[in-house]
């Protein structure tokens, strides 16, 4: 439109304001320009640090790394959510691997000790363990597959501008049809009415303002980047500023995520060394679980592991079964190790049912491992391993600052209902405890009535954040596994937590650097600075729907 109308002012002899026009075209065009590369890089520079990591064997023990310092014969664990940060030669372990976005294949590869998993592939399901063949461009994929992709929607911010803008250009075209009316009926000259047409179609385009939200999410991004959040898409700091509610993981985030033993309640005639011992014989170094960790540390204080048996299998942690298992050969005979959930272990060792007594210890905020032993075909209840996760220290203020800031925020975790009401309670989210079920069922009433859902799979948060959004509110949801990332993706607000895994981080347009809520909570402080218009994010909304109401 200011082009036409630079023509126009030409054609009607008017040089010096075809020349102010264009003057100011070509700097705000310029202006937008820079600052959208000056973005882009600022972007950039944000991304570098969310290196993919690597679990690496060096120097007599595992430690962390970036996948790009891996070389050639390192020994690298790898379980579920990563992204295999190097072409590996599997030593030991069973792999399920996505490889869709190498490959183009949507089948699940499984691959096992002699197998190769390739650079770039994520790990659904399994652990293992292996050798790196190849790195950087030496992998059979060049390089590790580029995960952090930003999503094409248009946010809630850009909508409400828009509609604004279309009802003035609706406005200005009505002055100008009555002013042509006007300028008819009195004779007036058309060279005459036209800059007055020009005047009030010239405002309306915005001209400048792609240029300034650019500047100011830039500016953002980088302010956000200085208090612990990476900003890995723009757009996520104006959906920051109008969310108004905050699906929360439970641990790490409102928790601690360090876990330490509680209890030990041994069965069937076994000391609780006994039972520590075969819980850690159960458990493995290399995958750096809290769970494990909590349960070796343990151990090793009580020097139980100073002379361990031959491990002749490990088979990791699986979602399905719910257990982790150990083989090991002791004074010749060959015994199991089974750690997992309480419910099903017992009733695998053929124990009495023991649901009462776990919901008990798990209404203490408590979580309750199962514990056997046996052979090769029998196995022994051992007891039960309480582990507890003790809330942050400073939730209770972040929860009740964020609802002052008027975001609301859930706990969404896949502990049982009695856990999970004794730590939302404790932090002052609500003990209205509910069920994923109820999420299919009666979505409204579930959003309205539940302050937390308890004993969720992944899908069921994407399905909350659907119903959030059909609800009418400006969603934010954090989490941390490759499991997470659906939800990640659909919500206006992905967040994805410090310990999250490179599928999660990639999949979030939010990633914290720090543990716990404080971050978000500085994330929407940020973003209402950078959008205040001397109206809530909420009444933005509510301006935009006004708008089209006055026009109906």
């Amino acid at each position: 439109m200011l082009e036409i109308t630079v023509i126009l002012q030409l054609a009607l002899g008017k040089k010096d304001e075809a020349v102010v026009i264009a003057v100011l075209l070509v700097f705000n065009a310029a202006m937008g320009f820079l600052q959208e590369g000056r973005a882009g890089k600022a972007v950039d520079l944000l991304r570098k640090r969310l290196n993919i990591q690597a679990r690496v064997f060096r120097d007599g023990r595992w430690q962390a790394t970036t996948a790009r310092e891996l070389v050639p014969g390192d020994v690298v664990h790898v379980r579920i959510g990563d992204v295999i940060p190097a072409d590996l030669h599997l030593a030991e372990g069973r792999l399920q691997l996505d490889q869709s976005s190498l490959t183009g294949e949507s089948v699940p590869a499984e691959v096992g000790k002699g197998s190769d998993a390739w650079s770039g592939s994520v790990v659904t399901r399994g652990e293992a363990t292996g050798v790196v063949t190849a790195t950087g461009t030496r992998t059979r994929f060049g390089k590790t597959a580029e995960l952090v992709r930003s999503a094409k929607t248009v946010s809630h911010l850009e909508g409400v501008i828009f509609g604004i803008i279309k009802y003035l250009i609706m406005l200005d075209i009505g002055l100008v049809a009555a002013l042509l009316v006007y300028a008819a009926a009195t004779g007036m000259p058309f060279a005459e009415v036209v800059p007055f047409a020009l005047i009030l179609l010239i405002a309306s385009v915005p001209v400048a303002l792609p240029a300034t939200f650019t500047l100011a999410t830039a500016l953002g991004s980088v302010e956000l980047a200085k208090r612990g959040v990476l900003v890995t898409r723009l757009s996520a700091i104006e959906e920051a500023a109008a969310m108004d509610v905050l699906a929360s993981d439970k641990t790490g985030t409102i928790t601690e995520n360090r876990l330490t033993l509680s209890a030990l309640k041994p069965a069937g005639g076994l000391n609780e060394n006994e039972l520590l011992r075969f819980a850690a014989l159960a458990c493995d170094d290399a995958t750096q679980d809290p769970i494990d960790m909590a349960i070796l540390t343990a151990a090793r204080e009580r020097k139980l592991l100073e002379s361990p048996p031959r491990r002749l299998r490990f088979t990791p942690f699986d979602p399905l079964a719910r257990r982790s298992e150990t083989l090991f050969e002791e004074n010749g005979l060959t015994h199991r190790a089974i750690k997992g959930a309480a419910v099903e272990i017992a009733a695998a060792a053929g124990a009495p049912p023991v649901e009462a007594e776990v919901e008990t210890l798990a209404a203490g905020g408590y979580r309750v491992l199962g514990i056997a032993s046996g052979d090769e075909t029998t196995l022994q209840f051992a007891g039960f391993v309480v582990l507890h996760d003790p809330p942050r220290q400073d939730s209770s203020a972040l929860v009740e600052n964020l609802r002052q800031l008027g975001v609301r925020v859930m706990m969404v975790t896949g502990d049982s209902q009695a856990t999970a009401r004794t730590v939302a309670k404790d932090v002052g989210i609500g003990e209205r405890a509910c069920s994923a079920r109820m999420l299919t069922e009666n979505p409204t009433g579930a959003i309205a009535n539940c302050d937390l859902f308890a004993q969720v799979f992944p899908e069921d948060k994407f399905h909350l954040v659907e119903a959030l959004q059909r609800s009418g509110h400006v969603t934010g949801m954090t989490g941390d596994g490759v499991n997470d990332a659906p939800a990640l993706k659909q919500a206006e607000v992905g967040i994805a937590v410090v310990s999250a895994t490179d599928v999660a981080k990639a999949a979030a347009s939010l990633v914290l650097t720090h543990p716990g809520l404080a971050d978000v909570a500085a994330a929407v402080e940020t973003s209402r600075r950078i959008y205040h218009s001397g109206c809530s994010p909420t009444h933005l909304t509510k301006l935009s729907k006004r708008w089209k109401s006055l026009s109906s």
